[in-house]
């Protein structure tokens, strides 16, 4: 056996006895990471989404004469935000597969019972078994299964357990970021044939500046979680993290492709419930867990 400061490389790609990510919180956990960068970010993700719900209803669809305009948009657009804002949510307190911390100790590794020639990785940073395709990363300081990337808009790794809720999280954005472009387009256009002071309760200009400062918020929001959206669907249906292809790894495990790779992350067969963030969140067990411990760089509640 090599000593702990040394990698070592799992031949075997799932011992029966490695911890697999499920059992690092026992699925009574909830996860969040305490990093001033990140909670900066979501804050602010959280801030222009408002922002942006409070100048599409106050600022466009209220002061609109025309009622059924206002609303089948203002339920369109307040629907998909809800939607996007728990994605976020459920993306950022969702553990994303860390491995325990700390398990690789001579004892534990011992009691494996590895054969001759079967070895493991080792992870000298926080001391874990690391299963095949995990990485560590700096910011959550665990090892992360099927690590993406770490993402401080979500405050959270992007990985095998919530890459689905970021997903979605990037694809609600990209729409109401899209729908918000139109409406606006649109109150523009309608105002100039008419008095601004009569499509609006606010004054011209501060009118003027609320829907400037959104359509630029709307451009950036709609690229980049358009491209991100088109990323991670292209990863998961070649089954290869944002990390594998950095870093040109060649696979060594049984890759699933398309469909395979799309039901591996959202699980089942195509059907809405892909798209609903609230799978599996249960507001008893969330209640129970209120009461937690601290630790590290992440908290469970």
């Amino acid at each position: 056996m090599q000593s702990s400061n040394h990698r070592l490389r799992d031949m075997e790609q799932h011992h029966p006895l490695l911890p697999h990510a499920g059992h690092t919180a026992g699925n009574r956990t909830m996860w969040f990471i305490q990093d001033s960068c990140g909670m900066v970010c979501a804050g602010i993700t959280w801030f222009l989404v408002l922002y942006a719900e409070f100048v599409v209803n106050f600022v466009m669809l209220l002061p609109s004469k025309n009622f059924w305009y206002s609303l089948v948009n203002g339920a369109t657009f307040n629907s998909l935000a809800v939607l996007a804002l728990a994605s976020h949510l459920r993306t950022m307190t969702t553990d994303p597969g860390a491995v325990p911390k700390g398990n690789a100790t001579k004892e534990y590794m011992e009691s494996l019972q590895l054969k001759p020639g079967e070895v493991i990785y080792k992870c000298p940073k926080c001391c874990s078994i690391k299963p095949e395709r995990a990485h560590h990363c700096s910011i959550c300081k665990r090892c992360i299964r099927k690590m993406d990337h770490h993402c401080p808009w979500v405050n959270n790794c992007v990985g095998e357990k919530n890459q689905r809720f970021f997903v979605l999280f990037t694809m609600y954005i990209s729409l109401i970021s899209a729908h918000a472009l139109g409406l606006s387009g649109m109150h523009f256009f309608t105002c100039i044939k008419v008095q601004w002071n009569e499509c609006s309760a606010f004054s011209p200009g501060v009118s003027v500046l609320l829907l400037i400062f959104l359509c630029l918020e709307a451009i950036l929001f709609l690229t980049f979680t358009a491209v991100m959206f088109g990323t991670q669907i292209h990863s998961i249906c070649n089954d290869e993290t944002e990390i594998e292809r950095l870093k040109n790894e060649k696979p060594t495990w049984e890759r699933r492709m398309r469909w395979d790779g799309m039901r591996a992350v959202f699980g089942g067969s195509p059907s809405l419930l892909w798209c609903n963030p609230f799978t599996g969140l249960r507001l008893r067990r969330l209640l129970l867990l209120t009461h937690g411990r601290r630790g590290g760089s992440e908290f469970s509640i």
